[in-house]
């Protein structure tokens, strides 16, 4: 599929609603209903997951100006009806280390009753470079975030396993750079989660087997719905067309045993509130299947819809399709 904005490439250039308890039509549009009109009011109250935003879906608003990072957590609960949120380096990049801030953040979210999960890390350097400087130095600049996100009461940092070589030479680099991380970050009750998020971490069997490899127990994934080409046509991870794509339904299933997250992408959706990418219904059964009741995260990428407007039929559809799920 092509992003048409992509934080990937942003960042490189760098350096539900909570739910009433009438049942909205949206529920009952979905092609598997539940037996009853109780049945459904419970579930939409209680699916088997719960609801957060990621923050890289207001990207636009942020760097424009329109939002401010410390207003974020109370727009996505006023605005949204979201109570749990996912931060992004990008948008406090030199921050990490300001606790007058962060404790701002902090603060601004608990007056808000908005829950604090994790800190998405981008431009720190590859943990899976093969280059064993290069890749100490990226822990040494992950490990300002890994404190930042005990702070801000998160469970986690996002973290890319990048790296130039053969998918071996990367894998090994990668288990070394994350376990490296993680071992830091043990003391701080955080965990070091990784998302397929192009290259080799797109292809979802090569990152199971480096979590795996890592022998750490606070190493996990945050498997993306949506980030699965493992090869473009600049060679990169960023940019270019996609000319080879991992099946994103495996690939999913593969990260889920690790997965102390889930991000849910989203671009387009069809007539009848469906994601045109990606089948829900497919893969949140693939979810639940797997025994995962933790926070799902809205990730709206999409520009036919407002970023806003993007979030809440993101938002609508999974509510919808979780209320399948008894």
């Amino acid at each position: 599929m092509n992003a048409p904005t992509n934080r990937r490439i942003f960042l490189k250039s760098l350096g539900l609603l909570s739910l009433s308890a009438s049942v909205s039509p949206l529920l009952l549009q979905s092609c598997k209903p539940v037996t009853s009109s109780v049945q459904l009011e419970e579930v939409s109250k209680n699916p088997f997951f719960k609801i957060s935003l990621a923050q890289w879906s207001l990207h636009k608003m942020l760097f424009a100006g329109d939002l401010d990072n410390l207003n974020f957590a109370g727009f996505t609960k006023k605005e949204l009806g979201i109570e749990a949120v996912e931060y992004v380096n990008a948008f406090f990049k030199d921050k990490a280390k300001d606790l007058a801030y962060l404790n701002e953040m902090k603060k601004r979210a608990h007056d808000e009753g908005v829950k604090s999960l994790l800190i998405m890390v981008d431009g720190e350097g590859y943990l899976g470079d093969v280059d064993k400087a290069s890749r100490n130095e990226a822990v040494e600049n992950h490990k300002k975030w890994v404190e930042a996100a005990k702070f801000l009461d998160c469970h986690s940092i996002r973290v890319n396993a990048f790296g130039r070589g053969t998918a071996e030479e990367v894998a090994s680099a990668a288990v070394e750079g994350l376990r490296a991380l993680a071992t830091f970050a043990k003391p701080f009750d955080i965990n070091v989660i990784v998302e397929n998020h192009g290259s080799y971490s797109s292809n979802g069997k090569w990152l199971a087997d480096v979590i795996q490899g890592t022998g750490m127990e606070n190493c996990g994934t945050l498997p993306d719905f949506g980030n699965f080409c493992i090869r473009r046509s600049n060679g990169s991870e960023w940019g270019g067309e996609c000319v080879e794509e991992y099946d994103r339904y495996l690939g999913v299933e593969e990260m889920m045993p690790f997965a102390k997250g889930v991000s849910a992408k989203s671009y387009d959706f069809d007539e009848n509130g469906n994601c045109v990418e990606t089948d829900y219904d497919r893969m949140l059964k693939i979810v639940k299947d797997a025994g995962y009741t933790g926070y799902i995260g809205i990730e709206y990428e999409g520009s036919k819809l407002s970023e806003v407007e993007g979030i809440k039929a993101t938002r609508d559809l999974i509510t919808r399709v979780g209320a399948t799920f008894i």
